[in-house]
């Protein structure tokens, strides 16, 4: 904690002499925190579950292993000891990984988001350690993944309906496509390369609006592969650009193209950029959605798909949900853009931008102080306002694309 409060101090002497503190010395500072607050994290969850969130009585809210964001904490555990080489955060990160182990059994259906449960925590651990172990829970992710794609519709399936006929798929599978790509990578399966990128085709030619925008839901024909309709879930209303899900189509086409190298990927990289930055608050952070009530390019309250009137006063008041979690996403997909761009002034937009996001975030606006929050390191998110619920939270994937930014960042350097 001194070394904590003496970091604070130090940034603190840096504002208050209109000195701009240095990304490395911001890094250090935001990991160290990290390194402290997430052993407090870790003690309010039990032994089965992991962190979640903040419950809207102010309790702490776990998730089960089964729920898609449970890779994120001990994904966030094992960024901060590849940063400190902390042996003690190491063990916690082994010991929220393996609290994963149930989706792993082959006779349990698991969701899409298994790519974020795997990749993110057993993923870290063999690229960290080259655990054995960490392997076969790779294969054994990809694999269930996999049994999600639909070769007439050309995607993996998102969320399961009743009905067999209707096949939903929603833009933030692009980020679970990772998990197949290193399944490949690591196994030499082609059939998990094929899936990635045909599920990378058939997004683009049909999620994306001219403008680089993006809805959040397409659903198919699972027979014939045909588009049924296009719409939200949790963004404002149909036609709107809820901006976590540009987010994960900024930051899945950037991942696609460095995997793959085809430039098609790269080009819908860029244009997703295009689209996103100007959309952007002075402070880089962005509003929860960029055409809600109440942004410049604010949509009407009666668009089509738009939250239903019990959730009405959500949207009437002076202030706009910022989604810092979408924020973090941006500027780990950006770091990332900056350095895969053929060109030059875009490669330094790109970064100017991830950058002034990361300021931000790093900044007593959003960065929880230390011990606050339960452990949790970025506040100010949301989860889905459109149905009202996670509203101005701290979420686990923040702070996991936020730390994930830095240590891109520092890399570049």
């Amino acid at each position: 904690m001194k070394k904590i409060a003496l970091l604070l101090s130090c940034a603190a002497v840096f504002l208050l002499s209109g000195c701009r503190e240095s990304m490395t010395d911001l890094t250090e500072r935001v990991f160290r925190q990290a390194e402290s607050d997430f052993v407090l994290l870790d003690s309010h969850a039990d032994e089965v579950n992991l962190p979640g969130s903040v419950n809207p009585d102010g309790s702490f809210q776990m998730v089960k292993p089964s729920g898609w964001t449970s890779g994120f904490f001990p994904g966030c555990l094992w960024y901060v000891y590849e940063y400190t080489g902390n042996e003690q955060i190491k063990d916690l990160a082994w010991k929220n990984t393996l609290k994963l182990e149930p989706i792993l059994d082959p006779a349990k259906d698991v969701s899409h988001d298994i790519g974020f449960m795997v990749n993110c925590s057993y993923g870290n651990a063999y690229r960290l350690t080259g655990d054995a172990h960490a392997r076969e829970a790779m294969e054994a992710g990809a694999a269930k993944l996999a049994a999600r794609f639909n070769p007439a519709v050309g995607c993996t399936k998102s969320w399961n309906d009743r009905n067999p006929r209707i096949f939903k798929v929603i833009i933030d599978n692009m980020m679970n496509l990772e998990l197949l790509m290193n399944g490949y990578e690591m196994f030499g399966a082609d059939s998990l390369k094929a899936i990635a990128l045909t599920h990378s085709r058939t997004t683009m030619a049909n999620h994306f609006r001219p403008d680089g925008s993006t809805w959040h839901l397409v659903i198919y024909d699972s027979e014939s592969g045909e588009v049924v309709k296009k719409q939200t879930v949790q963004g404002f209303c149909d036609d709107s650009a809820w901006s976590r899900g540009q987010a994960w189509g900024l930051y899945g086409y950037t991942m696609m193209y460095a995997k793959t190298g085809e430039k098609d990927f790269l080009r819908q990289a860029e244009t997703i950029a295009t689209y996103i930055i100007p959309m952007l608050p002075k402070d880089g952070v962005p509003y929860w959605d960029f055409n809600a009530p109440g942004t410049p390019h604010a949509m009407p309250m009666d668009s089509p798909g738009a939250p239903a009137a019990k959730f009405a006063a959500l949207f009437t008041g002076e202030k706009v949900e910022r989604d810092a979690s979408a924020g973090a996403i941006i500027a780990s997909a950006l770091v990332s853009l900056s350095s895969l761009t053929e060109d030059a002034h875009a490669s330094r937009r790109y970064l100017r931008t991830a950058e002034r996001i990361l300021r931000s975030l790093a900044g007593p606006q959003y960065l929880s102080a230390p011990g606050e929050d339960y452990g949790f390191l970025v506040k100010h998110c949301v989860v889905n306002l459109h149905g009202g619920a996670g509203i101005d939270v701290p979420l686990p994937y923040a702070d996991y694309y936020f730390l994930e930014a830095l240590l891109k960042y520092r890399g570049l350097k």
